[in-house]
């Protein structure tokens, strides 16, 4: 005779729902990222359009986790570990939505920006938005592995980002002081780096929320020396 493992309770089954929402959330986040790159780098106003759209689901899955983790706080009393994860889950969550915006950002200014000749071609935008969705994988997976160490190296890695901010920076005003033309398109980049870099620092804090949930300390204010 087959022995079925226990039912689980409903509390279980909550946090079950909680779980498969974050990986929603966080699945979500990934892709409207790459679209808004994809569109950048291919000036392409259909993709821009579809991370403005795509957005709102961010947004819906947000609100329903916050009632959710709000609700099993309320009710259910968690304890120890699985309070841990729903406060991480809370603020995860929050931090995930705000990269959902960056990207819808990233896209408006490619469709700014396609109004305009183009730019010669940027390599340090390219690269930061490579490293910065490196970053923002990596730091989920860790979140939801509770890997700190690939916590850590993501956390290691935020000062990368914003040195390339200021070397893509650099490249940009100079097209803009030599030309023009380029001041308008070059306003825009300006921009898709600034939200670049942001989504940097939501990655890292993602990264620090796995260290949070992993090991029950915040290292969100310990700066630089969290890292390895």
């Amino acid at each position: 005779m087959t022995e079925h493992p226990p039912a689980k309770q409903p509390f279980e089954l909550e946090l079950d729902q909680l779980h498969n929402l974050f990986l929603a959330i966080a699945g979500r986040a990934e892709e409207l990222v790459r679209l808004a790159m994809e569109g950048l780098e291919q000036r392409d106003l259909d993709t821009a359009e579809l991370v403005r759209r795509a957005d709102d689901r961010i947004n819906d899955l947000d609100i329903e986790i916050d009632e959710r983790a709000l609700a099993l706080l309320a009710l259910q009393n968690p304890m120890a570990g699985d309070l841990r994860f729903v406060l991480t889950v809370l603020t995860a969550a929050s931090d995930i939505e705000r990269i959902g915006d960056h990207a819808v950002n990233i896209a408006n200014a490619t469709r700014r920006a396609a109004q305009h000749p183009p730019l010669p071609d940027i390599l340090e935008i390219r690269e930061m938005g490579t490293q910065v969705r490196s970053m923002l994988g990596r730091a989920l997976g860790a979140l939801i592995n509770r890997d700190t160490e690939a916590a850590r190296a993501v956390i290691a890695e935020d000062q990368l980002v914003d040195d390339m901010r200021r070397s893509a920076f650099g490249v940009i005003l100079s097209f803009m002081s030599e030309q023009p033309r380029y001041i308008n398109p070059g306003v825009s980049m300006i921009l898709v780096v600034q939200n670049l870099e942001r989504i940097g620092d939501l990655a890292t804090n993602l990264a620090e929320d796995a260290v949070f949930l992993a090991e029950g300390r915040s290292i969100r204010h310990a700066g630089k020396s969290a890292a390895p």
